[in-house]
C-alpha cells in the first residue's frame, strides 16, 4: 500500500496533516465532502510519520481510562482491541501478542483487578476502567510475584511470563494460600510453549510465602437472652 502524506483543505489551527492511502484519498470528497470531516486521526506538522495508514470511520472517538493508575485518552476505533491500544498507541511493549484468539495468556491484563485476554476485549468495552499490565504490577518491580520469578528463575524464552505472573496475581488478591489446583486452574489458559509450568507454580508458592495473610477481625459474640414464658394471670 502506498502511503503519502496531504494536507486538509479544511486545516485546524496551526495547519495539520493527514496520512492517508491513495484509495481512500480518492473517495473522500464524494463520501464526506472534505478529507477534514472523514480522516478523524490529525496529526501535527513536526510528529514523526509511524507509517500505519488511518481509515476514515466515523467510529474513531476518543476513550478514556485509567493505565497504571494513570489517567489516559486514546483515539482509536471502538472495535480496536485493549491489546493493541496498549501497546501500539501506549507503548507499554510487556503486553504479548500470542494467538489473537484469547486461548494462550500471554495478552493477560488486569481489567478492574480481573485477569482478561486483552486482544479480546475492545477500547469500547475498557472505557472508564482501570487497566494495570506488567509495567503497573509493582513501581519497582519488587512485587512478591516478580522476586520469586527471579529466585526460582522461572523464564526461559520469557515470551508468555507476563500473561503469567498477571494471572497469578489475580489468583493472590482472592486467594492469598492457594493450593496447587487453585493455581492450576487459575493459570490453564496461560501456555507456556517453553514447559515452565512446574517452575511457574513454585514461584507462586514462594510468592504466597512472602505476602502476609489478611487479618480478619473476629465478630463479636452476641449473647441469646434466655426467653421466658409470659406470665398468665387468673386462676384455673
Amino acid at each position: 500500500m502506498v502511503v503519502a502524506l496531504y494536507l486538509l483543505d479544511r486545516p485546524l489551527e496551526g495547519g495539520v496533516w493527514v496520512a492517508c492511502d491513495c484509495k481512500a484519498r480518492a473517495g473522500l470528497g464524494k463520501r464526506f465532502g472534505s478529507p477534514a470531516r472523514a480522516l478523524r486521526h490529525e496529526v501535527p506538522l513536526d510528529a514523526p510519520f509511524t507509517g500505519r495508514s488511518l481509515r476514515y470511520n466515523w467510529s474513531i472517538m476518543a476513550y478514556k481510562l485509567t493505565v497504571n493508575g494513570r489517567p489516559a485518552t486514546v483515539d482509536a476505533d471502538a472495535d480496536t482491541p485493549l491489546l493493541w491500544v496498549l501497546r501500539d498507541i501506549m507503548h507499554l511493549f510487556g503486553t504479548k501478542y500470542g494467538c489473537g484468539i484469547g486461548s494462550c495468556g500471554a495478552c493477560t491484563v488486569h481489567v478492574n483487578g480481573e485477569a482478561i485476554r486483552s486482544c479480546q476485549m475492545t477500547i469500547a468495552d475498557t472505557a472508564g476502567k482501570k487497566v494495570v499490565t506488567i509495567e503497573g504490577l509493582s513501581p519497582d518491580g519488587k512485587h512478591p510475584l516478580q522476586v520469586a520469578w527471579q529466585e526460582v528463575d522461572v523464564p526461559q524464552c520469557g515470551y508468555c511470563q507476563a500473561g503469567q505472573i498477571l494471572s497469578a496475581a489475580a489468583l493472590l488478591a482472592k486467594k492469598p494460600r492457594p493450593t496447587d489446583a487453585d493455581i492450576d486452574d487459575a493459570l490453564s489458559g496461560n501456555l507456556c510453549r517453553c514447559g515452565t509450568h512446574m517452575s511457574i507454580r513454585k514461584a507462586v508458592h514462594r510468592a504466597a510465602s512472602m505476602t502476609p495473610l489478611p487479618v480478619i477481625k473476629p465478630t463479636a459474640k452476641t449473647t441469646a437472652k434466655p426467653t421466658t414464658k409470659p406470665k398468665t394471670g387468673g386462676k384455673k
